[in-house]
């Protein structure tokens, strides 16, 4: 089925393959990808774009002497299967499988683990400016993105780069997406250089002619760079990559595997940075993936004949859903509330937002620290912004959140999607840090909605607060309770208690509620009694339920799909401490351990973590012999 393919056994082995077959190759490894992403789920089109780049890199390079550092990975499908992996590849994101992202404990190829975009330069730099400290001859090349190279990260990297001279290849793999359509000054101006290949011809045009003149061409050459800037000034307004310090290649068809060799094996013999522009067309070779390349950057299993994805039947509304036709309800009463994502409007909701107030919406590309000081701009000046990022992505705008928003104490809501374990695409995604970092910050009110209708409550009183507020909610469908028209508010701090009686008493928030349900019904029927309170808040925590359950009940067993440390439990944990009421009860925090959790299905992964409610009742039954 795959004669090419199946002959590769190691990298190298790409060496022995003409042009015409390498070609035969990509189509054989597009079919294998495909296969296994309508499987199994995941970044289908991003890595469908980098085919031909990826059988240029493997045989021209030497790789793994020779360092290749991709960035966020959803491109580096082809990579895996070239490694070692082709026979793993069916295990893609599988609990015990192979990762979804390159994993340096997973083959000595991946040089550099990662899954948040804007990185791989910053890397490849690293590891140039330590191959150069060792006295080793070999070379290191990033492959970025133009969705990620909107990334601070990125520029900081290139400017440093640029700086330094060092030996190092960057690969601007330009497709004009990242998930959804790029924004901002770079994508524009990388639009402009894409239809101005004619720069290139006409500075190697120049340097040929003046190079060719008798006796004085190289002075020529050497003394008429304001010549050549005028011409790239009046071709390619700003030429913004070779000013910091880059010999810069493009833009160069990306599938043309010909055309890839030669400039890459320039390159190879070139000194100082180098940035190769290669143009590529995400989902290529499978056409629903090209023609709808959002819905195939990462998607669940689907259909390969027809890319339909796999209906769920019966499925409750996403929090996502019920999130964005909540946040536009609330705009139609409130002129003042805007919304900002980071390159993710499709993901976190906002895109519909978007379509029906497009003055008051604002994706700022991966630029999460940009996004939330934009915000407190905003909110210094009278808006209400509310913010939608990936819990895991926010992560990157702590200082920000902190200096920016508390520290003014600006009416910023903060929303935090595929909060807690999101599932197949592993520790790099898993929003498992939100309540422990963002409840240290002061002025900061944290909600946790059980249900996607507490959900839309806990937005309206979010954006009615003049202070900064956190939502954080999980991925995938509500718990499927009805959906009111109306919003009630729901009071600061202020627990819900939902079963008073027992001996025992289960405090706990977001999606762990469902579960200390299910978990105090299992303990019933062992003849265990245990209350169950939705705490709703992480901050402020409701103390009076908290003091009045440590008086009345023999075991307080906390419940939170966090972190341990510094998460809910933790906060409950000290109050009883500070308040002198820890020798009143006993305190069992449940939560995710301190470790970086697997890739998995969600179920396989709460199971992990000991999170299931029969694992629970165990623990709880446990403690209290």
């Amino acid at each position: 089925m795959y004669p090419l393919l199946e002959k590769i056994n190691q990298p190298e082995d790409v060496k022995r393959y003409n042009i015409a077959e390498l070609e035969e190759l990509a189509r054989e490894l597009r079919q294998f990808i495909v296969g296994t992403v309508a499987k199994n789920g995941g970044h289908l089109a991003p890595s469908l774009g980098t085919v031909e780049l990826t059988l240029a890199l493997y045989s021209v390079f030497q790789f793994p002497k020779d360092k290749l550092i991709w960035d966020v990975g959803h491109q580096a499908y082809t990579h895996k299967i070239l490694t070692g992996r082709r026979d793993r590849f069916a295990t893609l994101r599988q609990k015990g499988g192979i990762t979804g992202f390159p994993n340096r404990f997973e083959s000595k190829y991946d040089a550099f683990g990662v899954g948040h975009a804007s990185t791989s330069i910053s890397a490849a730099l690293g590891m140039a400016i330590s191959r150069d400290l060792s006295g080793r001859n070999n070379e290191v090349i990033a492959v970025i993105g133009d969705g990620a190279l909107t990334g601070g990260e990125s520029f900081e990297a290139l400017n440093q780069a640029g700086d330094l001279g060092k030996k190092l290849i960057v690969i601007l793999n330009d497709n004009e997406m990242s998930i959804d359509k790029n924004v901002g000054g770079m994508s524009e101006y990388l639009s402009r250089i894409r239809v101005n290949p004619q720069y290139s011809k006409a500075k190697k045009d120049m340097g040929s002619l003046l190079m060719s003149i008798p006796h004085i061409g190289d002075k020529a050459f050497k003394t008429a760079r304001i010549v050549k800037d005028s011409v790239r000034s009046a071709l390619v307004p700003g030429s913004v990559f070779e000013e910091i310090g880059f010999h810069y290649i493009g833009p160069i068809d990306g599938h043309n595997i010909s055309l890839l060799q030669e400039i890459l094996t320039s390159a190879r013999e070139m000194t100082g940075p180098v940035l190769i522009h290669i143009h590529t067309k995400k989902g290529k070779g499978y056409l629903p993936a090209e023609e709808q390349p959002g819905k195939f950057h990462g998607i669940g299993a689907f259909d390969p004949e027809t890319g339909e994805c796999t209906k769920k039947t019966g499925c409750a509304p996403s929090y996502t859903s019920v999130f964005s036709k909540a946040l536009i309800q609330l705009a139609d009463q409130n002129p003042n509330l805007t919304a900002i994502t980071a390159a993710m409007p499709s993901g976190t909701g906002l895109k519909a937002f978007g379509e029906v107030y497009p003055g008051r919406f604002f994706d700022v590309g991966i630029a999460e620290e940009h996004a939330v000081t934009l915000a407190a701009g905003m909110a210094a000046d009278g808006k209400h912004p509310v913010v939608a990022l990936y819990s895991t992505f926010a992560q990157r705008a702590y200082d920000q959140l902190m200096h920016d928003v508390c520290l003014q104490n600006l009416p910023v809501t903060l929303c935090l999607a595929r909060a807690g374990l999101v599932g197949a695409d592993g520790p790099t995604h898993h929003g498992a840090f939100d309540l422990s970092y963002l409840r240290h910050m002061p002025n900061m009110t944290v909600f946790v909605p059980k249900d996607e209708s507490e959900l839309r409550d806990m937005l309206a009183t979010a954006v009615s607060m003049d202070s900064p507020t956190a939502v954080r909610y999980p991925r995938g469908a509500g718990v499927g309770v009805e959906l009111r028209d109306t919003f009630s508010e729901i009071p600061v701090g202020k627990a819900e208690v939902l079963q008073p009686e027992g001996t025992i008493a289960f405090l706990a928030v977001g999606a762990m509620v469902a579960r200390a349900q299910r978990a105090s019904e299992l303990l019933h029927a062992d003849g265990v009694e245990a209350a169950v309170v939705n705490m709703r808040f992480v901050k402020p925590l409701d103390t009076a339920i908290i003091a009045k359950l440590a008086e009345t009940k023999e075991l307080l067993v906390t419940l939170e799909e966090n972190a341990l440390a510094g998460g809910f439990g933790s906060a409950v944990a000290e109050y009883l401490v500070d308040s002198g009421l820890a020798s009143k009860t006993q305190v069992l925090r449940l939560g995710l351990p301190d470790a970086f959790v697997e890739q998995g299905t969600p179920a396989e992964l709460l199971t992990i973590c000991g999170l299931q409610p029969e694992q629970i009742a165990a623990k709880v039954k446990e403690r209290m012999k």
